[in-house]
């Protein structure tokens, strides 16, 4: 299928391995121009020779909002323009109520939250002047079936989730669309790491009885950059082999 994003721009946050770097890879595949972020410039670096297509690595920690905000403004730039944003970023680090002190909680929110709302605040209005844009946010499953020793990112993408429902509403009529997207387990690096031999017995609890390919969830990410997708918007979508079991 052909998407319609052959020169499009996009900036994809958080894109050195993981997820993100399966959505830039799916946005390059389908001709689009991305720039990418990560916190080691080496290791952004390398990503963005992987990409090939002239991939742009720009150096930030999207968890300082001040750092998310301009790496939106440099890719936008870089790329003459900006028609896509994704963000990302990683997890907060586990704990419970009773574990987690409240001085924990702002880090949480500025990595989970106010990135997310750094970004959208410097690239939806340009989108908004020249009546295209996409927003993808890579959210979580925890958002909908919160994890009980995540409470730091549960509340956070919660957050993030209401804050990203509100902008879209705002902004469709411009032709902007804003949605996120919530993993469930997918094959990634990190997890292999936080996993190790137990990951195969959790992907046994999928009902898929399988991880997730990164790449399979990058193409859900690009087809809601495309033109085939604009009547979407507002939309929280889990991508995560049926793991969520409730109606809602």
């Amino acid at each position: 299928m052909d998407l319609g994003l052959a020169g499009r721009r996009a900036a994809v946050a958080a894109a050195s391995q993981g997820l993100g770097f399966a959505c830039a890879q799916a946005l390059v595949a389908d001709g689009v121009r991305v720039a990418v972020c990560g916190r080691s410039k080496d290791r952004i670096t390398e990503a963005a020779e992987l990409l090939g297509g002239g991939a742009v690595p720009l150096v930030a920690d999207v968890g300082e909002p001040d750092q998310a905000r301009r790496f939106v403004a440099e890719a936008r730039e870089a790329l003459g323009g900006l028609d896509i944003l994704v963000t990302n970023a990683g997890g907060s680090p586990p704990g419970t109520f009773a574990s987690v002190p409240f001085e924990e909680y702002p880090k949480g929110l500025a990595l989970n939250l106010l990135s997310v709302v750094a970004m959208c605040q410097e690239a939806v209005p340009g989108m908004q002047a020249q009546g295209f844009g996409r927003v993808v946010a890579i959210t979580s499953l925890t958002v909908r079936q919160p994890n009980p020793v995540l409470i730091l990112s549960n509340t956070a993408r919660a957050g993030a989730t209401g804050f990203l429902k509100t902008l879209a509403r705002e902004v469709a009529a411009d032709g902007v669309t804003v949605n996120s997207v919530q993993p469930g387990m997918h094959g990634t690096e990190r997890l292999y790491q936080v996993y190790g031999d137990e990951l195969a017995e959790r992907a046994e609890g999928i009902p898929a009885r399988t991880l997730g390919r990164p790449e399979d969830f990058g193409a859900v990410v690009a087809f809601l950059c495309s033109d085939q997708a604009r009547f979407i918007t507002g939309a929280a979508i889990p991508v995560d082999g049926g793991e969520y079991a409730a109606l809602l």
